[in-house]
């Protein structure tokens, strides 16, 4: 599969993803957990279908150190044993976030209630932006047909 734009050699591209990744920095350096945001951006990534996206997170998290058991599991959190209750609420927040048409209304009062047990304001602020920017990402790569199974560790950090 041959994507349809090359984002690294499109002019206004290159502008905007200088700003992409000045988000992702941004992101990394929060309070939020490493693994949690890989497990986040996975499962946003997997609901979406976008190929690239779970390529990459998956390499990124199994670099860092997570679990091939933990990383397989994602797709079924729910009856997984494997995950905190703060993992749990993030991916939970994460779901909600991303069906938002599917959910008729969004984020319920419950869930947000359930991720502020486990994340002060500065987290949440963190997941929500986080969550937002998977599905943006998700959404630039699927309408171009990005492909996947050439990322490399590393590269966008």
């Amino acid at each position: 599969m041959d994507a349809r734009l090359d984002f690294f050699t499109d002019p206004t591209a290159g502008k905007a993803l200088k700003h992409f990744m000045t988000v992702g920095k941004a992101l990394k350096e929060s309070s939020v957990p490493p693994a949690t945001q890989e497990l986040v951006a996975l499962r946003v990534s997997q609901i979406n279908g976008c190929a690239v996206c779970i390529d990459m997170h998956t390499k990124e998290a199994a670099a860092a150190g997570e679990s091939p058991v933990r990383l397989h599991l994602v797709a079924a959190w729910r009856e997984a044993t494997v995950f905190t209750e703060a993992e749990r609420a993030a991916l939970l927040l994460a779901e909600e976030g991303t069906r938002v048409a599917d959910a008729a209304g969004g984020v319920s009062d419950a869930v947000w209630a359930r991720a502020s047990e486990h994340y002060d304001q500065e987290q949440l602020t963190s997941l929500v932006v986080l969550i937002s920017f998977m599905n943006m990402v998700n959404r630039l790569n699927i309408i171009t047909q990005q492909p996947a199974g050439s990322y490399q560790p590393g590269s966008f950090h």
